[in-house]
C-alpha cells in the first residue's frame, strides 16, 4: 500500500486502474476508482456482443452508440457504488491519500 500521497499522485494511481482512499475518511472500506472511456454500439445492434443496455437506450435512443469519457466512482460507507464522484476542496489539497 502506498501512503501519504497528494491528490495528483492518487489520480495517477487511479489512471493505472488502482483503488485509492483517504486515510482521514471516517467510513471503512471506502475507495475511489476511475472508470475508463467506454464506447458501445447501439442497443439495436444484432448479436450478443456488449452493447448499449435498455436503460441507457431509453434516454439516448436505440440507434445511438454510447461514447462515455472517463469518470470517477466511489464505493461509499453505505456499500453503494456512486458514479460521478467529484473531490471536495479538502480532498484536492489533502496529503493522506493511499492506495486501497
Amino acid at each position: 500500500m502506498e501512503e501519504n500521497m497528494t491528490f495528483g499522485e492518487a489520480l495517477d494511481h487511479m489512471k493505472m486502474g488502482r483503488k485509492v482512499q483517504r486515510a482521514g475518511w471516517n467510513g471503512k472500506n471506502q475507495f475511489v476508482v476511475m472508470q475508463p472511456r467506454l464506447e458501445l454500439p447501439p442497443y439495436n445492434t444484432t448479436g450478443t456482443a456488449r452493447k448499449v443496455n435498455d436503460r441507457t437506450a431509453k434516454f439516448i435512443g436505440e440507434d445511438a452508440p454510447l461514447s462515455c469519457p472517463p469518470y470517477c466512482c466511489i464505493y461509499n460507507a453505505q456499500e453503494e457504488w456512486v458514479c460521478g464522484w467529484v473531490p471536495s476542496q479538502g480532498d484536492l489539497f489533502a496529503e493522506d491519500w493511499q492506495t486501497a
